[in-house]
């Protein structure tokens, strides 16, 4: 017996146990004890693991919670950082959970939600048998630095990684970049030239030019963002072929997302077959994790039943599109955190055909990022077509009258802005405003949502976060 692990282990167990009693999450903590004492428990507990991890900028929680049902669906059992905490020491907590004080384990799959600028930390002590990767956007500056920084991170991670298989965005000419001239094997995902037809804002201030040749991109379509089909005129450097595939949006709504779904063969040339399939959650962003989760299933052949099943039916993560019931009322949050999310989450919120509340909760913590000069780059100016329908904008956290004056200069009227920094306060006055049969929005930043939403907790009794 390992006796340094067993001490160890008991260790961040009981401090596990401790937190979990003063409702303090015991999710980041215990793990960072665990390293001070042995540095190298990561390594020696997971080696018994096939590891899966999901790691990019936006998406990474929902994709994880759509795999672990997914998996659930094909009876395979898992351990996973069902709570976001996915830093090293997160991870680490996550697998001295699941083990006994041997480091004994009878799960034999962990699923790990890993932070992009963290995976390369992570995979010095333990190296994944299947990465999927969401995406990469513009974040916050201060935490991640140059947006291709990150994705150098996350390459030198899976250079590390010498058996990965790949789980790729198609769409996203960094992501697929990842795959490109590598011996991996490599899944991509994404959506066909015609599968979105709606009202589509350019903004690709992103990746705008080729990481090889550093031409201009070309464009056949575009989705959002920088994704699309992507080439470049000079190297032909271009999207490559996606095995699964969106190939029609049927409907986009405030509450699901109706489409159709192709799968091609893994390895062959035969003809894709064509699912349709509703995803328990609105937004193109939702289509995009839905199809990386499902990339995933196709690639270890899991029923495409099934695929559609855990589409159709898994749990959002805390703060992700999460809702609440209260007296005929609807209350959804919805973490915010960079331009390209923001901007998705304000043109799902044009689909909203009834009149409501929005309340921005904006901080400026290390986990947010201090510098807030992004929400300029987010596009409010779309909301006035909304305003008719919205009794109050409400701005909320640590910088709220910056949200306040951001909204000010995006053509929201003055009189419908209203700065309230109470969470209480301003829960109960936005509910109050709130009709029964109608929907407040709240869109926190990460350490805003984690305030709100222990307000929320102890009001409405949801569930502990790291549940």
């Amino acid at each position: 017996m390992n006796i340094r692990l067993t001490f160890t282990i008991i260790i961040t167990k009981l401090l596990i146990f401790a937190l979990r009693i003063l409702k303090s999450g015991g999710t980041s903590l215990p793990g960072k004890v665990a390293r001070k004492i042995y540095p190298d428990i990561m390594k020696v507990i997971s080696k018994d693991f096939r590891i899966i991890m999901v790691t990019g900028t936006n998406g990474k929680t929902t994709t994880t919670r759509i795999i672990g049902k997914l998996l659930e669906e094909n009876n395979i059992e898992y351990i996973t950082n069902k709570s976001g905490a996915n830093l090293v020491s997160g991870v680490i907590t996550t697998f001295i959970e699941s083990v006994d004080i041997r480091g004994k384990s009878k799960t034999s799959t962990a699923l790990l939600e890993v932070d992009e600028a963290a995976f390369n930390v992570v995979t010095d002590y333990v190296q994944p048998d299947i990465l999927v990767v969401t995406n990469f956007f513009r974040d916050q500056l201060d935490r991640y630095g140059e947006l291709y920084t990150t994705l150098n991170n996350v390459r030198s991670g899976i250079e590390k990684s010498p058996n990965v298989k790949l789980v790729l965005n198609a769409d996203d000419s960094l992501c697929a970049s990842l795959g490109h001239n590598m011996d991996r094997e490599v899944v991509y995902y994404g959506f066909s030239d015609e599968a979105y037809t709606g009202n589509i804002t350019v903004v690709n201030s992103d990746a705008s030019i080729c990481l090889y040749c550093k031409s201009k991109y070309e464009y056949s379509y575009h989705v959002y963002g920088h994704l699309g089909g992507f080439s470049c005129p000079n190297c032909g450097y271009m999207r490559p072929s996606s095995k699964v595939t969106c190939v029609k949006i049927n409907e986009l709504n405030t509450s699901y997302s109706d489409i159709i779904f192709s799968l091609s063969p893994i390895k062959g040339n035969e003809e894709p077959v064509s699912y349709n399939a509703r995803i328990n959650l609105p937004g193109l962003y939702n289509i995009y994790n839905a199809l990386a989760a499902a990339s995933l299933g196709h690639l270890f052949g899991f029923s495409p039943d099934s695929l559609v099943k855990a589409m159709e039916s898994f749990e959002c993560g805390f703060g992700r599109m999460e809702t609440i019931e209260t007296e005929g009322k609807t209350i959804k949050v919805i973490l915010v955190k960079n331009p390209t999310g923001f901007n998705q989450v304000l043109s799902y919120l044009l689909t909203e055909k009834q009149n409501t509340q929005i309340a921005f909760v904006i901080n400026d913590r290390l986990a947010d990022g201090t510098d807030i000069s992004w929400l300029w780059d987010v596009d409010f100016e779309q909301l006035q077509q909304m305003q008719d329908n919205v009794s109050y904008f409400y701005a909320s956290g640590i910088r709220a009258e910056d949200m306040a004056v951001r909204l000010k200069y995006a053509g929201i009227h003055s009189d419908k802005i209203q700065i309230e920094k109470d969470y209480e306060t301003l829960l109960n006055k936005a509910l109050d405003a709130t009709l029964e049969g109608q929907n407040l929005y709240i869109l926190p930043t990460y350490t805003a949502m984690l305030e709100v939403r222990s307000l929320l907790e102890k009001k409405f009794g949801l569930k502990e976060f790291w549940k």
